[in-house]
């Protein structure tokens, strides 16, 4: 399994790299604080009672239920006289049945908070370092695999402790103690064909699993590649259409479907060949066993109930021994998902607040720029000695080419990457010495593409500030030009807008998200494309508000579109990760350079789109 480094990385193979019985251990000592958490004396007590009430269910399953039944035998079959023993051992025997099956059902509702509070607070951990790591471990990796390793990282905890702990270790404990009593009641050679025939048992079943496994993999892959294949197509089925392609996506899916066919039937024929060598191995140990106490009845030196004792431990051994097949290969399975999101741990968070890092303190809220040089890797320098300021209360504006570095600046200056040299600061602080958290509150982003959370359209302008006021989120989407929309839906500010905000338009999300940031009020605001997805109208409105709203905060605006800040304070103008222009839009037009000439080429599309509206609506 490939190892998750910092920064989004893989580690090289390291031949000294630990076993994978190694990478087991490890992570099953990795789960025990969370079974014995620090603080939680209850967890702690019921832990320690779940582990008595085991101990004391097997010492009864072993030591007292065979015995009871072999006397009753042995009573029924003439060995003693009173006619009243067999009456009270029979339902001693029955009662001691029923203790143990309760014992195991009060064991199991003790530990259950053990293991549901383990595995929250695991996933909690592991939730919030996923928070905490930047945003280049983000970009590397998919959102919904990260949430399949926790949801498969869970369950994993969960079949682990339910079989493992109190299955297959409570069974091998277990076998210990039955042979220690076969070897003292009946002699040397019950215990060793009893101990042999489990031992090859298990020894059978581990191999012939971990040789199916390569069919399982084999039929997982094509019911993947089946499913994928159906939803893709299902997904575009106006594609399909278009082009008449039935015939050859059914052929696609039917091609999926055969190979998994093939290696369903080589999984099922291998469990075959598995069941039936359990079973052969199970039987030969028990007609061993049973061959030997049948001869000791007939030769006197055991009773008929001896004879029913050792096949009643013989069968409570084999039992739970029965689905070790699957309980083996989803125990590894569950530990390689645990080890997966342990992993996730261990990545490095690259951008963490220092030891002595200070809340920022804000009083004009002025940013600097001070000879910053970037890079997302070595090879490419993004940013080269960019210096600039963004005075109390101004609008400062970076426009270039796509590809130029605008959004990088403001991902460094919202902390998301820390540069490679220089320094940015606010009101003096270099935001590397003061607290993410600090930082983040006194700047507000509206970013180039918005995604809404699967909510109403309340709830993801209240995310700005979730304890603002009904009244407060109805301003903020006044403002954005969004809430005379909002009301003319029919279920208003609580209309949900599907995932990522698919129900809604782009304009419609860009203003959700200009709302938000307006509810959060902070002393900085950054839009870096804020406007992209509206229409020139829209637009308008919107500008209009954001002056107003801009007016006594200091304002960053990362644009493309010119229109958008030409009554900045300052524009800057990157080409190359370079500062080569800046100053107002009538001073950069005059000097007819490389702002001018953009500015001429978006007139002119402009100029074209109106004309083209126009004969469209003529």
């Amino acid at each position: 399994m490939a190892i998750i480094g910092g920064g989004g990385g893989r580690a090289a193979f390291d031949p000294s790299a630990p076993t994978e019985a190694k990478n087991q251990l490890r992570t099953v000592a990795r789960l025990l604080p969370y079974l014995w958490p620090a603080g939680r004396t209850d967890l702690k007590l019921r832990t320690f009672a779940s582990m008595a009430i085991l101990a004391a269910a097997k010492i009864l399953n072993v030591f007292y239920v065979p015995f009871l039944y072999r006397d009753s035998v042995n009573q029924l079959s003439g060995v003693a006289q009173a006619v009243a023993v067999p009456v009270v051992l029979v339902l001693a025997y029955g009662a001691s049945r029923i203790v143990v099956l309760t014992a195991n059902e009060v064991r199991d509702g003790l530990f259950v908070s053990v293991a549901q509070n383990a595995i929250r607070s695991v996933a909690l951990e592991t939730f919030r370092h996923l928070h905490a790591l930047a945003l280049r471990f983000h970009l590397d990796r998919q959102t919904g695999g990260l949430s399949r390793v926790i949801d498969r990282g869970t369950k994993g905890i969960q079949f682990l402790l339910n079989f493992m702990l109190f299955n297959i270790l409570p069974t091998l404990v277990e076998l210990g103690m039955v042979v220690a009593v076969l070897a003292t009641l009946f002699g040397f050679w019950f215990a060793v064909i009893t101990l042999g025939s489990v031992l090859a048992y298990i020894g059978y079943t581990i191999a012939v699993t971990d040789w199916r496994v390569k069919f399982r993999r084999a039929m997982n892959s094509a019911d993947s590649e089946a499913t994928t294949k159906a939803v893709d197509s299902l997904l575009n089925y106006e594609t399909v259409k278009y082009f008449g392609n039935e015939e050859h996506e059914a052929r696609r899916f039917d091609e999926s479907l055969a190979r998994y066919q093939k290696a369903a039937v080589r999984s099922q024929v291998t469990l075959s060949y598995l069941n039936i060598g359990q079973t052969a191995v199970v039987n030969a140990g028990l007609a061993g066993v049973m061959l030997m106490a049948a001869d000791g009845v007939v030769n006197g030196g055991m009773t008929v109930g001896d004879f029913v004792l050792v096949n009643t431990y013989l069968i409570q051994l084999y039992q739970p021994l029965n689905f070790l097949g699957m309980v083996y290969r989803e125990i590894k399975q569950s530990l390689v998902d645990m080890e997966v999101m342990f992993d996730l741990l261990r990545v490095n968070t690259e951008i963490a607040d220092k030891a002595d890092a200070k809340a920022l303190i804000v009083t004009d809220a002025a940013i600097e720029f001070d000879h910053v040089w970037f890079h997302y890797n070595e090879e490419r320098t993004i940013l080269k000695d960019v210096s600039f300021t963004v005075p109390a209360g101004h609008t400062v504006a970076i426009v270039g080419a796509s590809g130029a570095g605008k959004s990088t600046i403001s991902r460094i200056l919202y902390r998301f990457y820390d540069v490679a040299r220089g320094a940015v600061r606010i009101d003096g602080q270099d935001i590397r010495d003061v607290t993410q958290t600090t930082l983040r509150a006194a700047i507000g982003v509206v970013p180039q593409d918005t995604v809404l959370f699967n909510d109403t359209i309340g709830y993801n302008i209240r995310y700005g500030r979730p304890d603002a006021t009904v009244a407060e989120i109805g301003e903020a989407a006044r403002l954005a030009s969004i809430d005379e929309f909002i009301r003319s839906l029919a279920d208003g500010y609580e209309t949900r807008v599907g995932e990522r905000g698919l129900k809604l338009s782009g304009g419609e999300k860009q203003r959700v998200a200009i709302a938000r940031t307006l509810l959060k009020d902070p002393p900085i605001l950054l839009f870096d494309e804020a406007t992209s997805s509206l229409d020139s109208h829209t637009e308008k409105e919107i500008q209009g508000s954001l002056r107003r709203v801009s007016a006594n905060r200091t304002t960053l605006v990362i644009a493309h579109r010119l229109s958008t800040v030409v009554e900045a304070d300052e524009i800057i103008v990157l080409d190359k990760g370079v500062i080569v222009e800046r100053g107002k839009h009538r001073d950069l037009l005059s000097r007819n350079g490389r702002y001018a000439a953009m500015w001429a080429k978006q007139q002119e599309a402009a100029l074209y789109e109106a004309r083209l509206a126009e004969a469209v609506g003529a």
